[in-house]
């Protein structure tokens, strides 16, 4: 996705117009401060969505939990 860079400065004296390009285009504006990147403004977009989706595939399955594992460990006594 495309963006463009301006500074802290000239955001300040443009920023409703920047507002516009952004609505308009869905082009994101990097806000920086003194050439690095401070913020960023970008189109709004509501993504409601299950919290069980958000996680499917993420969780590792294990067929037997209490199976003692292959390897060995030292406890601290």
């Amino acid at each position: 996705m495309e963006f463009k860079q301006v500074s802290k400065s000239e955001f300040k004296a443009k920023a409703l117009e920047f507002f516009r390009q952004v609505e308009a285009s869905g082009e994101r504006v990097v806000v920086t401060d003194h050439g690095k990147p401070a913020l960023e403004v970008r189109p709004y977009r509501n993504h409601e969505r299950n919290p069980l989706d958000v996680l499917r595939g993420s969780v590792v399955r294990y067929d037997d939990p209490t199976e003692p594992v292959d390897v060995e460990w030292e406890a601290a006594q």
